[in-house]
This record gives C-alpha cells, sequence and structure tokens, in this order.
C-alpha cells in the first residue's frame, strides 16, 4: 500500500531529518522521493540535499541528490527515487528551507508457507514482488 510522505523540511536549524520504520515489522518498506524544493524564506544560495545511508559494510555513505538555487533551480522532480530506509536526508550546503516530498510504500511480505509451494526462482519472486510499487505511468 502507498502512503503519503509528509515530507521534511531542512533548514540552517534543522540540517537533518531520518525516515525510520518500525524494525519489527516484516513487511518492506521503500520510500520514494518524488520532489525537492526551496520554499518562502530562501536565499539566492546553492543548497544541496545529500542522502546518507550505509553500504553493504555497514559504512556511512552520503551522496548529493540536488543543488537547489533560488535564481535558477528552485525545484528539482526526482521521479519518485526510491530509497530503503532508513534514511538520514542533510542539507550539505546553503540554509534552505529545503523541502522534500514524496511517497512511502509497504510491500507486505507473504507468509513463508506459501513461498515453499511457489515454483519460481528467488530472482522471479523479487521481480513479482516489485511489481506493484512501480508508480503508474500517466
Amino acid at each position: 500500500s502507498d502512503l503519503l510522505f509528509p515530507g521534511c523540511e531542512l533548514t540552517a536549524s534543522t540540517k537533518s531529518y531520518t525516515f525510520q520504520v518500525d524494525e519489527a515489522d516484516d513487511s518492506d518498506h521503500i520510500l520514494a522521493l518524488s520532489v525537492v524544493c526551496l520554499t518562502d524564506g530562501a536565499k539566492d544560495e546553492c543548497n544541496v540535499v545529500e542522502v546518507v545511508g550505509r553500504n553493504h559494510e555497514n559504512q556511512e555513505i552520503a551522496v548529493p541528490v540536488a543543488n537547489l538555487k533560488l535564481s535558477c533551480q528552485p525545484l528539482l522532480s526526482l521521479d519518485n527515487f526510491k530509497l530503503q530506509p532508513p534514511v538520514t536526508f542533510r542539507l550539505a550546503a546553503g540554509s534552505g528551507p529545503v523541502h522534500l516530498a514524496g511517497w512511502h510504500q509497504i510491500v507486505h511480505r507473504e507468509d513463508a508457507s506459501f513461498e515453499e509451494d511457489d515454483d519460481l526462482s528467488e530472482e522471479e519472486e523479487e521481480e513479482e514482488e516489485l511489481a506493484p510499487i512501480m508508480p503508474a505511468k500517466k
């Protein structure tokens, strides 16, 4: 099921926001980031937003996803850029305010007893599970 991610605002005083889900939850969660934009009060300066996560060796990695400037690039569409929680958004440069919005998608895992009866390989199962979370093209 899809839930609206109400978003977050990054500013000079609130430089980061972490989106987390309940670890005990047995569902797969995806945060689909749709837009990053400057809001009222933004200065004409570069505002760099990073996504901070962990790699396969559990080391922190930060990747810039947006560089916004009021006079030339106040908004960026990220076309439902998919991230797996927990994920942190950080204002690496600038003072904002920068607003981020998107969708929180939840895919409930099937009961283990059903998986045993499946003749599909794991790869095919993954494709089937991922299919419902693709956004509809309009």
